[in-house]
């Protein structure tokens, strides 16, 4: 009977030890993972320009009534106000730690603007399309000897009266000073797609 005491008395400290030996190891465990976070979470603190898509809201530009542009277009760029969205917290350009709400402005993002000297694309569209055989468009657009060629010959006989209203319906023909045509800035404008180092090229699959 003795042994049998001592034995049940042996086996319950044993317990009480894996017990609290288990109890120590789940504390060291929550605190490394919580010091980890931590400092992961005080990693991820970047500026607030490198926050992703769906991170942040850009307000809408002020567009010009009258060349269809931002109104702060200059050199073909324009900025708008961004707001992180709630609970973001991200570095401003003065280097403080901000947490957003939804309704600060947290940074300024360029956008791309064109440059506009005064040509409307519906009016040519409407002068090449009506008094296109006159050679109006053209003169309208800054080409006066295409115009006054046209002019003299009818729109050569109407095969040039043809292709140029092609060729501006498309905005392939623009003003002769190289600006862009007035478009609506909302509407349906022509986007010239090219390829540049900062292109992402994706790689072609091995078949």
């Amino acid at each position: 009977m003795h042994q049998c005491h001592v034995t049940k008395l042996n086996m319950a400290s044993s317990r009480r030890q894996l017990v609290c030996l288990r109890s120590v190891i789940s504390s060291l465990l929550l605190y490394s993972i919580y010091t980890h976070l931590k400092l992961v979470l005080a990693e991820e603190v970047d500026s607030c320009d490198n926050l992703r898509l769906g991170q942040y809201l850009c307000n809408d530009p002020k567009i010009n009534k009258d060349t269809q542009e931002p109104e702060n277009c200059t050199d073909m760029t324009a900025w708008v106000e961004c707001l992180p969205a709630p609970n973001i917290s991200c570095r401003l350009s003065n280097g403080t730690e901000f947490r957003f709400s939804g309704e600060e402005v947290g940074f300024n993002k360029t956008i791309p603007c064109r440059n506009v000297s005064g040509y409307s694309y519906k009016v040519a569209v409407a002068l090449s399309l009506f008094l296109g055989w006159l050679g109006a468009d053209r003169f309208y657009l800054g080409y006066p000897a295409l115009g006054l060629l046209k002019f003299c010959t009818v729109g050569f006989c109407g095969i040039g009266t043809l292709i140029d209203f092609i060729l501006i319906a498309m905005q392939i023909v623009g003003p002769a000073d190289g600006s862009n045509y007035i478009v609506d800035y909302y509407g349906a404008r022509l986007t010239r797609l090219s390829i540049t180092n900062q292109t992402y090229r994706k790689p072609h699959l091995s078949l």
